[in-house]
């Protein structure tokens, strides 16, 4: 029989019989839960599962077949003597060595013994006897061939044991076996051990009591995602990451170390992974910035730059990815990983594969880890990888390090998680953010951060020298009052904002004339948020004339007739057979309710190529919006889009040049428009102004008939409407500059008695 160890760490459950201090087993059973159990318990299942037994919950009696067929293999007779039980053993169990029979035997004996000590007779220690070979032969029968060899096997046991089933184990522990118990309930295990003999109870410091979760079901789910883990992985590398930690100072410049100068460890390749927020000197960075790139280019490695923002994958790009339809999030991964490859060294496609897989597998606790979501960044991941991959890993080798600069804000969750893949390959990752009004949204435990004070605004990396801008003090110092004098103190620069949205206003008819030439500041609901202006705008239909006073009315008219004010007096006002030289490819630039904006700007056929470039971008986000919005009716329905689309990019020249010129801060353009007939505002004519009022113009439309005319192609009350006065038919928009602003005279005595 084998004596019982004492157990000092769960891994000495799986020490050979061979390597241990004494020819001993382990029956250990564990009362309370500590932060490492759930490990120790994991790989002891994993043992007990290959060579071994688990019994989550009681070990079932004999069933009464099973009694039928002991007694027909050994027949009813029972001796308390080792060589009958050796023989019967030697029928029964076959499959057993001597040795093994032997220490069976030996530690049955043992335990009939103790308990006729205890007082049991004849007819229950042959009750017992049959219980244990009936166990050993149903239950246990596939581990007995093991008792006892250099491989002990292993017996977990989850449950409130009873006297027979620790009887049983007691007996396989003599006989070879290493046996752990999770005892939930100590006491009531002390009843079947009263003296404490069969097991030893494995030390803990601070044990609590036992989790609901903490179960067998719990152990072999963890073990079963960690099986599907190793899947995912594949081969390991044998390469690990030393980020960050070889640097002498936290500096950008000891990016500038040599890869062979980083570290000795053959196990580890030495990469930086940095983020600069401002700038250390205003006056010298873009010198010192060129300097930099120029000794890297001295080094000959790999160098990738992106300036801005990592440009998003295009259609082509993603249909490239092989992907399928995925239930699970393993699934997702494995199939995704498929596309990983580098067949020039099967090192580099490893730590590809492995950073792939931990960053996916952390992305999925999220609480917004939806599998949808995470397979379109899994797929901007690999898109990224196979873009730049040719750059930065031209010709690969161990103790290679290429370098990845983005200058520019990391301004979205997909960018930051393709830079924290490239921060686990060999690639120092570098991220340049002079502008301390760009937030990045980088976050990394390896990531280096380092913040300045001062900010200076750029756009591009200074890569020739060319491109330098080194500043002067003085120009610096006025860079500075200009930021103190227009951050947050009601002051704006000349086009200070490129990003602006317009908020419609419902006022009153008296109060146009005082905000129509009122500069957008002063007015309500202005707002500035960051980058962007909130412009708030006039859009209103001004039905009839006030007090039936055509002449006074034509006065009023004339008096919003500002510099800035686009005048329609005859309708239509544009025609569907105007020229337009854009609209026969206008079916080219939308795919899936998006504007294709590169194949726009990129068109011969472009008239905005003129304006600035910030206002270009601005007038596409408004009409974006007008087609998302279905503001036009017949959009995305009968084809509206195409010619929303074919307008929008066709304005008159006069508004365009009041476009060019609109500051976001100051007075807006306006549109006004007097309609005295029974003419409809057609479909060209709404849509320029429906655009005209998202980009921050002022509409006004004077219908004296008070007709629906303007109305048709608008959602309901889309436009304001004021009734000021009866309705006035036939009249003629007359030649302003006849038109007087001045009211007439009025005799005292006439407006006495009402003449």
């Amino acid at each position: 029989m084998f004596q019982l160890g004492t157990l000092s760490k769960f891994n000495d459950f799986l020490t050979p019989l061979s390597q241990r201090r004494a020819p001993c087993v382990y029956f250990v059973r564990v009362e309370g839960f500590t932060e490492d159990l759930p490990d120790g318990v994991k790989g002891f299942y994993q043992e007990a599962r290959q060579n071994g037994v688990i019994v989550d919950g009681r070990i079932p009696n004999p069933t009464p077949e099973n009694l039928a067929y002991f007694q027909e293999m050994l027949g009813s007779g029972f001796q308390r003597n080792r060589p009958f039980m050796d023989d019967q053993l030697r029928r029964w169990l076959p499959r057993l060595s001597p040795a093994q029979r032997g220490n069976i035997v030996a530690s049955i004996d043992a335990m009939l013994e103790s308990l006729a000590r205890q007082g049991k007779n004849e007819n229950m220690l042959h009750n017992a006897y049959v219980k244990y070979l009936c166990w050993l032969y149903f239950k246990f029968e596939r581990i007995l061939a093991a008792l006892g060899q250099d491989r002990l096997p292993k017996i977990l046991y989850d449950g409130a044991v009873s006297a027979y089933e620790l009887q049983l184990l007691t007996i396989l522990a003599g006989a070879g076996a290493d046996i752990l118990m999770v005892c939930r309930d100590g006491a009531q295990y002390r009843q079947a051990d009263p003296a404490d003999q069969c097991s030893t109870r494995l030390t803990q410091t601070n044990p609590a009591p036992f989790p609901d979760w903490f179960t067998l079901k719990w152990v072999q789910k963890e073990l079963e995602q960690e099986w599907n883990r190793q899947r995912l992985y594949g081969t390991l590398p044998t390469l690990q990451p030393c980020t960050n930690a070889w640097m002498r100072s936290p500096a950008l410049r000891e990016v500038l170390t040599a890869p062979p100068a980083r570290g000795e460890d053959s196990h580890l390749f030495y990469n930086a992974f940095l983020l600069q927020h401002g700038v250390e000197d205003r006056l010298l960075f873009s010198n010192d910035l060129f300097g930099f790139y120029q000794e890297l280019e001295r080094s000959e490695r790999p160098i990738c730059l992106v300036d801005q923002a990592i440009p998003a994958p295009t259609p082509e790009e993603i249909a490239a990815i092989r992907r399928q339809n995925y239930t699970t999030l393993d699934q997702m991964i494995l199939g995704l990983s498929q596309n990983l490859r580098y067949p020039a060294q099967a090192e580099l496609q490893q730590l590809m594969v492995k950073g792939f897989v931990d960053l996916l597998l952390e992305e999925g606790k999220a609480p917004d880890g939806s599998l949808l979501k995470l397979t379109n960044r899994a797929v901007y991941l690999l898109v990224w990888l196979k873009r730049y991959q040719q750059t930065l890993f031209p010709a690969w080798t161990p103790g290679q390090v290429p370098v990845f600069l983005l200058f520019g804000n990391c301004g979205s969750r997909n960018e930051a998680l393709f830079l924290r893949l490239l921060a686990r390959l060999p690639v120092d990752v570098l991220v340049l953010v002079p502008n301390r009004a760009a937030v990045p949204v980088l976050e990394d435990p390896a990531l280096l951060r380092l913040t300045y004070d001062d900010s200076l605004p750029m756009e591009t990396f200074p890569t020739a020298s060319s491109q330098r801008r080194v500043a002067t003090a003085a120009y610096q110092a006025e860079r500075d009052l200009d930021s103190i004098m227009y951050q947050d103190s009601g002051m704006y620069r000349n086009q200070q904002y490129a990003r602006a949205e317009a908020v419609t206003l419902q006022t009153m008819y008296e109060e146009i004339a005082l905000l129509w030439d009122q500069e957008l500041k002063y007015r309500p609901s202005f707002s500035v948020s960051g980058d962007r202006v909130t412009v708030p705008v006039l859009l209103e239909k001004v039905c009839g004339v006030k007090d039936g006073d055509v002449r006074r009315y034509w006065s009023e008219i004339k008096k919003l007739l500002t510099p800035d004010t686009v005048l329609v007096n005859r309708l239509p006002w544009l025609s569907p057979t105007d020229e337009n030289p854009i609209k026969p490819y206008v079916t080219q630039f939308l795919k899936n309710g998006k504007l294709l904006r590169d194949k726009i700007r990129n068109h011969k056929s472009y008239p905005y190529g003129i304006l600035r470039k910030e206002m270009q971008e601005f007038l596409l986000d408004q009409v974006q919006c007008l087609l998302d919005q279905k503001i036009i009716a017949g959009t995305w329905q009968n084809g509206t889009e195409y010619t929303v689309l074919s307008t929008a990019l066709n304005l008159p020249k006069p508004v365009l040049r009041m476009v060019q010129k609109f500051d976001f801060t100051k007075k807006n353009p306006k549109l006004l428009l007097i309609n005295p007939t029974e003419q409809v505002l057609n479909l060209g004519e709404s849509i320029v102004v429906a655009l005209l009022n998202r980009m921050g113009f002022d509409v006004l439309l004077f219908i004296p008939t008070g007709f629906e005319c303007v109305e048709k192609f608008f959602p309901p009350d889309y436009i304001h409407e004021q009734q000021i006065g009866e309705y006035v038919y036939d009249l003629t928009v007359p030649n302003f500059a006849a038109v007087s602003t001045q009211q007439p005279s009025i005799n005292p005595l006439r407006k006495l008695f009402g003449r």
